[in-house]
């Protein structure tokens, strides 16, 4: 079945009655608004230790709902995004317990025989990753619920691909006032060919048919780490999963799994704002805990605006002493160069000696931050899906909004090249993404402070 163009079907209800939590149960979990003061910085210097990565993590929590008994994830990153995805999963009936050791979060999630399967509205809308639940819930309950998810701003992100596939699992759904309602009577396994290698979309089948009966196919899967990550735990589990982190992605369903410990990969993304950081600031960095093999792309591009990196075991070593050079960039999927790091490479090439060329393949809607960084004196227009960007020495710190993670994060590295103080205003998006991102810059030399609103 090729996954595209969903049409729900209307020829079952969704007939339990699914209890949406009060607000005052999901307020603990809903985020607070922050800014970001920067100011420009000398060069940096010292060590980096990166958090595990958002992207897996999420992914994990929700993969947690498929076994009962307890689960430990570690290296967890302590932010905004996991605060609420632990909200969702304890509305819908887990329990989660939150550790420190170390440099990071161990979670201890613990999923007892009885689930209610609802993610409530509260919480789904501020994070579209918690449309992650879906195929879980489907695969051990029969039953979902789900708000229509939110998240960044992006363009037109539908889930077509994510309700197709689990169609074609056996799933089916309706569509109502904002809601989505999946029921199966047993899910059975499929060959489901992917128009786009959605991210999302694979997660969601990957989980859904570790549990259907028989095997199941995911033609034009997406390959990122993070897959290839999920597909590690799930086979801990009991799962039987081959393939992940490439095209092609074969599971033979089982009768059930159970928990596991296991430790998030990683995050690439937040290597990147560091690297971003050096690029602009200039100096050396050496950055613990991370995956070299995952960041070939980047480094490449990277090393093209003048940056020296060098892998040393399971770290990065770094050094800038020049202004950047002019590049050209241009996302596409894995292992293509991440539509995320795109907002980071931009803003070192702000900064660049010459014009440069940046072409965003992904997201149609991914350029709301060229307007904040033109606040800032950045030389940038937007032609089409291209930017094209001629560089200054220095840019001048001004009022700006963060639009999303990576480019609120963009704004506050762009801002340690700008002179006077740069407020980054919507600070919340940059604290869904990053742990500590202000301390860990302190550190390294650059003068950022976060203040709570």
């Amino acid at each position: 079945m090729c996954a595209r163009n969903f049409t729900p079907k209307f020829s079952r209800n969704f007939t339990r009655s699914c209890r949406v939590p009060a607000r005052s149960i999901c307020q603990p979990y809903l985020i607070r608004m922050s800014r970001y003061l920067v100011q420009k910085s000398g060069p940096l210097d010292g060590e980096v230790h990166i958090s595990g990565a958002k992207n897996s993590a999420l992914k994990l929590m929700a993969a947690c709902l498929l076994a009962e008994g307890t689960h430990t994830l570690r290296n967890v990153p302590d932010i905004a995004d996991v605060t609420l995805m632990s909200g969702v999963l304890e509305a819908i009936g887990l329990s989660i317990t939150r550790k420190q050791e170390d440099h990071t979060t161990t979670l201890v999630i613990e999923r007892g025989p009885d689930v209610q399967p609802e993610a409530p509205y509260e919480l789904v809308e501020k994070m579209r990753a918690s449309t992650a639940v879906l195929g879980p819930l489907l695969a051990t309950v029969g039953e979902a619920r789900v708000a229509m998810p939110g998240g960044d701003d992006f363009g037109a992100r539908p889930i077509d691909m994510h309700l197709a596939g689990l169609e074609a699992l056996g799933a089916s759904f309706e569509l109502s006032h904002g809601d989505i309602f999946g029921t199966t009577d047993g899910l059975v396994g499929a060959e489901i060919a992917l128009d786009y290698p959605s991210v999302g979309a694979t997660e969601n089948l990957l989980m859904a048919a570790v549990l259907a009966s028989g095997s199941t196919t995911i033609i034009n899967a997406a390959r990122e780490p993070e897959i290839a990550d999920l597909a590690s735990f799930l086979n801990r589990m009991g799962a039987t999963v081959v393939g992940a982190g490439t095209s092609r992605i074969d599971i033979v369903g089982v009768p059930e799994l159970r928990a596991v410990e296991h430790t998030v990969v990683p995050d690439r993304l937040e290597v990147g704002t560091f690297l971003a950081a050096l690029g602009i600031a200039g100096g050396e960095l050496t950055l613990h805990n991370t995956r070299p093999d995952h960041l070939e792309m980047l480094v490449d591009r990277l090393g093209a605006m003048g940056l020296r990196i060098s892998p040393e075991g399971d770290s990065l070593w770094a050094m800038s002493r020049s202004r950047p050079r002019a590049t050209d960039v241009a996302t596409l999927p894995y292992p293509g160069l991440a539509t995320d790091f795109l907002p980071l490479l931009v803003a070192v090439l702000c900064f660049a000696d010459g014009t440069s060329y940046a072409t965003e393949n992904v997201f149609a809607g991914r350029f709301g931050y060229v307007g904040e960084f033109a606040r800032m004196g950045a030389g940038i227009r937007v032609e089409d899906h291209h930017l094209v960007i001629d560089g200054v020495e220095s840019l001048s710190g001004a009022p700006v909004r963060a639009p999303d993670i990576r480019a609120g994060a963009a704004l506050v590295v762009a801002g340690l090249g700008a002179e006077g103080i740069t407020e980054v205003r919507d600070g919340y998006h940059i604290d869904r993404g990053y742990e500590r991102l202000e301390e860990k810059l302190r550190a390294i030399g650059a003068p950022v402070e976060r203040v709570d609103d």
